[in-house]
């Protein structure tokens, strides 16, 4: 793998995933507070699989920097891409599994996401590509040391790219049926 490769990877991963939260209404994350729509739960529970939930999608940004990170990739044979390839989509498989949790549990009920929800959603997002790319970086190379400067950038980046599920949610004027 190449350094422009992962490049354009990481921009297309963020662009779909920054407008997912505002074109999906299916929620991605376990909260602990019940939002509008869902079933009714004490809220010990709502805690403990909230809980449960983000510590398996932090297990998952170590497992991926282990594995990706610090795996050496050599792409002179196919046996090396294959199983680079075969990691990075069993990971990506693992947290699909883990973001389409929360909507399979709610599953048969209309949720109604806030903004804020959808918000969080995109921090969430935005936080499982940033670590998607320090493996990628890692792998490649030397892992450079970031501040906050870089954060700050990259998130206004990945802000700028939900732009357009933003402005498909809340900013275009949505046409009634005349049944309605």
């Amino acid at each position: 793998m190449n350094q422009s490769f992962a490049v354009w990877l990481l921009i297309l991963l963020s662009l779909v995933t920054a407008n997912l939260p505002f074109v999906v209404e299916r929620p991605f994350l376990a909260l602990p507070w019940r939002q509008k729509g869902e079933a009714e739960s004490p809220a010990w529970r709502r805690w403990l699989v909230s809980l449960v939930f983000f510590g398996v999608l932090v297990g998952l940004g170590q497992a991926a920097m282990m594995l990706i990170g610090r795996g050496v990739f050599a792409a002179t044979d196919a046996a090396s891409v294959a199983r680079f390839l075969g990691t990075l989509l069993a990971l990506a498989g693992a947290v699909a599994l883990v973001l389409a949790f929360p909507g399979w549990r709610n599953r048969g009920r209309k949720i109604q996401k806030s903004v804020l929800v959808r918000l969080i959603e995109l921090l969430v997002f935005y936080a499982l590509v940033g670590v998607l790319g320090f493996a990628l970086e890692a792998n490649l190379g030397n892992r450079f040391p970031q501040g906050w400067e870089f954060y700050a950038i990259t998130l206004s980046l990945f802000l700028v790219l939900g732009y357009p599920g933003f402005v498909w949610r809340y900013l275009m004027k949505r046409r009634r049926s005349a049944a309605a």
